[in-house]
């Protein structure tokens, strides 16, 4: 309530849309306002003043540094929106009558809070003119002038208690807050000003910082949408390219299979013909042994019975069978290469998908260990054999021969791609944050460290806990790593030939998670080739 009736007792404070107009700088309404490039409004000979007297151009309110000073113009549309409230307040002001006059009342040009009775000019030339009349409180005319006196003493509120947060008069200041912090009200009123002004610039920088909270979301989810266009296009893909290799599997098999039904036909025909060339000759047999078993010439029948009873030469009548001709395994390895070239498909989408999500890694020379070489570009790392005297700073490691990316991630997914080519021993993937980086490390997942490695040419693990060997068909030569921080997966990928080779799932990841790569050391010239950081290609 006070802060109403410091308004009321400022002229230039009338009302709310007045606070609306004041320049920060003078705490007065606009003249001749201008407006910065980062939205502000302030009179134009304040703003120049201040810019004059600064090193830098920045604005008053939020502080923005222009690298150039601007050409200030006139805002001609606020000038309008204050001038129109200029002549309301006057037109306002100019209700108020005189208390005196008995006919034809003048416009008031001033209120007396003593004698809280309102003048006009001439009326007002007592107060003026008499001693006693000239040290009462004269203010802008205002009809409510109830509001600018003390109830309990009938004096002017001049004052204000900053312990009790109450308007009083001189009488409360002498009386019940004698030893209380009072300030005149103007000072109080000023004070105010400037702590709504404050206010103001803290909502009207909140609101900024949710527009742009909006505007990122916004674009996330138009991200979002994007990648999932192109996850849903790359499903298709892949499915289309599972269904193409299905129907390509089914048409071969059912090829085979009629060819097989054809051959079994055309087996079972001449078969078929056989019999009954077969039939039709034992059909004749039969029909000489009937008319001579009626004969009554015993010499005739001794003589024909070798010929008529000899052996017929029938063929072997091949044994029925429903079952079909197709071979079981024909059929096995058919389904085996089917297996194969979906897992494959699959494996190849999945790269793909991830390789989206692919960041530039640049390797970190804090975090080296002292016998290491980075690269000028700080993507590639080699072994040097010499231990060069660097700071030891908690960053680095001293005694396993590993180094980490620059830029860490506590959330969403990211991507990376080494070149492992050449290298006999190697070790791959992610550490977290705070991981021990002195003496001797345990590469486990419990102590912050996700990781594949390479050990004697061939023998490949993932260090889990107990460690589980890995059987690669193919040697890698680029190794992707994939991280889904919210998920709590990471994956590892033969690059070239798009297989996958380990995953460790199910993990919860609170730190933020490093790049990490291990060279092992040279073994005396056997494993000298670098670690190379390389570009992503997605078209491979």
């Amino acid at each position: 309530m006070y802060l109403t009736l410091f308004l009321k007792l400022m002229s230039s404070s009338s009302d709310p849309m007045t606070e609306r107009l004041l320049c920060s700088i003078c705490l007065e309404v606009f003249s001749d306002p201008v407006s910065t490039p980062c939205g502000h409004n302030f009179c134009k000979i304040c703003l120049s003043t201040y810019w004059n007297n600064s090193q830098d151009c920045r604005c008053p309110n939020c502080k923005e540094t222009f690298k150039q000073r601007p050409d200030l113009k006139i805002n001609t549309t606020l000038r309008d929106v204050v001038d129109e409230h200029k002549k309301k307040c006057h037109e306002e002001q100019a209700e108020v009558v005189c208390d005196i006059c008995s006919e034809g009342k003048l416009k008031a040009v001033k209120s007396c809070l003593v004698c809280q009775s309102s003048y006009c000019e001439t009326h007002l030339e007592p107060h003026l003119r008499v001693s006693g009349l000239q040290k009462h409180k004269l203010i802008d005319p205002v009809k409510n002038l109830q509001d600018y006196i003390c109830q309990k003493h009938d004096r002017p509120l001049e004052l204000f208690c900053r312990d009790d947060h109450t308007c009083v008069c001189l009488s409360c200041a002498d009386g019940d807050h004698k030893n209380h912090n009072t300030v005149p009200l103007r000072e109080e009123s000023k004070e105010k000003k400037i702590q709504m002004l404050k206010t103001q610039t803290d909502v009207q920088q909140m609101i900024q910082d949710r527009i742009k909270k909006i505007q990122d979301i916004k674009h996330s989810t138009e991200l979002r949408r994007r990648n999932t266009e192109k996850e849903k296009a790359a499903s298709m893909a892949v499915f289309s390219d599972l269904m193409r290799s299905i129907e390509r599997c089914q048409s071969e098999l059912l090829e085979m299979m009629e060819e097989k039904q054809k051959a079994a036909e055309k087996h079972d025909e001449d078969v078929i013909k056989d019999l009954e060339q077969e039939i039709t000759e034992l059909k004749k047999r039969n029909i000489e042994l009937e008319q001579i078993s009626h004969t009554q010439h015993h010499l005739q029948l001794i003589q024909i019975h070798s010929s008529i009873c000899r052996p017929l030469n029938m063929k072997n009548c091949p044994e029925i069978s429903m079952k079909s001709h197709v071979s079981v395994e024909k059929v096995r390895r058919c389904l085996t290469r089917l297996q194969e070239t979906l897992q494959e498909k699959l494996s190849e989408a999945e790269l793909k998908w991830m390789q989206q999500y692919a960041v530039d890694v640049t390797l970190d020379p804090d975090t080296a260990h002292p016998e290491l070489i980075l690269s000028d570009d700080e993507k590639q790392v080699r072994h040097g054999d010499i231990r060069h005297k660097l700071p030891d700073n908690p960053k680095r490691f001293d005694t396993c021969v590993n180094v980490l990316g620059k830029e860490g991630f506590s959330s969403g997914r990211f991507y990376y791609e080494v070149q492992v080519k050449g290298k006999t021993q190697w070790t791959l993937g992610v550490v977290r944050e705070s991981v021990d980086r002195k003496g001797e490390i345990a590469l486990t997942p419990v102590k912050g460290f996700w990781t594949v490695w390479l050990r004697n040419k061939n023998e490949y693990k993932a260090c889990a806990d107990p460690p589980v060997s890995l059987s690669l068909r193919v040697k890698p030569q680029k190794v992707g790593v994939f991280v889904d921080y919210e998920e709590g997966l990471v994956s590892f990928y033969d690059v070239e030939n798009r297989s996958h080779i380990y995953s460790f799932t199910d993990q919860s990841f609170t730190e933020k998670l490093y790049p990490y790569c291990s060279l092992c050391f040279n073994d005396k010239g056997k494993n000298p080739e670098p670690l190379i950081i390389t570009p992503v290609n997605y078209d491979q």
